[in-house]
Parts: C-alpha cells; sequence; structure tokens
C-alpha cells in the first residue's frame, strides 16, 4: 500500500511528475518546462506560463500569464 502524503509531498505543486512529463504547450505544440518555484509550466516558444492550482496545471491560454508583459 502507498502512503499519499508521501506522494503528495514528493509531487512538485501536488501535479503526478509523470503528467508532467506528458504535456505540452496547447498553444504551440511544443515543450513545457516546469518552473517548481514559481509552480508554473513555462512555454519559451509561446511565451507563456501556465499555472499550476491546487495541483492541476491549468492549461488555457487565457489563464496563462503572458512572459511578454510579466518576464519575472
Amino acid at each position: 500500500m502507498t502512503d499519499t502524503n508521501t506522494q503528495t509531498q514528493d509531487a512538485p505543486c501536488g501535479v503526478n511528475p509523470r503528467l508532467l512529463e506528458l504535456l505540452i504547450c496547447p498553444v504551440t505544440g511544443g515543450p513545457l518546462v516546469f518552473d517548481r518555484e514559481r509552480c508554473e509550466l513555462v512555454s519559451k516558444k509561446a511565451k507563456l506560463a501556465y499555472p499550476i492550482r491546487d495541483g492541476l496545471p491549468i492549461m488555457l491560454e487565457s489563464e496563462a500569464r503572458d512572459l511578454e508583459v510579466d518576464p519575472s
């Protein structure tokens, strides 16, 4: 039996690391880079950062942070 608390603690921002490997940018279809500090998935090509909220990646362009407007 696996301890779910351990899984949650090991998972970055509450997301299964295997899921992070599978996700691609919905705008470009390109790869995403995980930013652990900000809990975001960054598309360098689209210049967008998709938030991760409550362990769920929000893969909507309308919810993404525009890196050209807010580069920090």
